[in-house]
């Protein structure tokens, strides 16, 4: 699977639109990571457990949108964003989406 920020794949065609490809999870924080942070946050840094744990989310969120996509037969997705909204206090989503097409 072809994933592109952009809206065209260099020297390839798209020959069809097949829609909106998306993935999604929502995460919370937990005590554990919370006490670190916030030792972390007197001191000042990178509080490296959330990184962690923003990174893990934005990888689950691409892989569901990559399959949200072969579902429907797509050979790339292009114009892929990726977008953050908090659902609750310590929970937050991420959002990967993109529009999926077949290439030529």
């Amino acid at each position: 699977m072809i994933i592109s920020t952009t809206e065209k794949i260099p020297n390839r065609e798209i020959i069809e639109i097949l829609g909106i490809a998306r993935g999604s999870t929502v995460r919370a924080r937990n005590i554990g990571r919370d006490v670190f942070a916030g030792l972390k946050n007197i001191v000042g840094g990178e509080i490296e457990e959330y990184t962690k744990l923003q990174a893990h989310s934005r990888e689950q969120a691409m892989q569901r949108m990559v399959q949200d996509a072969q579902k429907i037969g797509a050979t790339a997705i292009v114009n892929v964003r990726l977008t953050t909204s908090m659902v609750m206090q310590g929970a937050s989503e991420i959002l990967a989406y993109g529009t999926a097409v077949k290439l030529a």
